[in-house]
């Protein structure tokens, strides 16, 4: 029996909704990645971009757990000398909340052209509005919710 390879002809992308209301990050960030790369499908093949589009709404409500949020930083590089710039998580959650979920996302995806291709699946919206209805998304929850 021959293995099967998908073809990036022959894939079916579908489009996920995602609700980040009280799901850790790092939770959050792997389980996104995953349905990114399309990891939870059988037809899953390392060399071609079998993941579906994902959309995760309410990014400010997501959760940073232990002593992450005040302690935890970003940092940046601006090219020059002594222009390296850090951020605290609990500025840049209340700022920035859409960039922080994509940036843990794409942390876990390949650092290569197809974790590229598969980054511009996501998209991250700050609130529950999002203008990808004409998609029909399905809602997917996501487990380690925090009460």
């Amino acid at each position: 029996m021959k293995t099967y390879m998908a073809k990036p002809q022959t894939v079916q992308k579908k489009w996920y909704i995602v609700d980040a209301t009280n799901i850790p990050l790092g939770r959050l960030a792997s389980q996104v990645s995953s349905i990114l790369r399309g990891k939870n499908k059988p037809e899953y093949t390392p060399h071609v971009d079998t993941g579906d589009y994902v959309i995760v709404i309410n990014s400010d409500k997501v959760v940073l757990t232990g002593n992450k949020l005040k302690d935890k930083k970003y940092y940046h590089y601006s090219g020059y000398v002594g222009g390296l710039k850090e951020v605290g998580y609990d500025k840049l959650l209340s700022e920035k909340s859409d960039f922080v979920v994509a940036h843990a996302v794409k942390g876990m995806l390949p650092k290569n052209s197809l974790g590229v291709k598969m980054f511009k699946k996501l998209k991250v919206y700050k609130d529950a509005n999002h203008n990808h209805e004409a998609q029909k998304p399905e809602l997917i929850s996501i487990k380690g919710a925090r009460q």
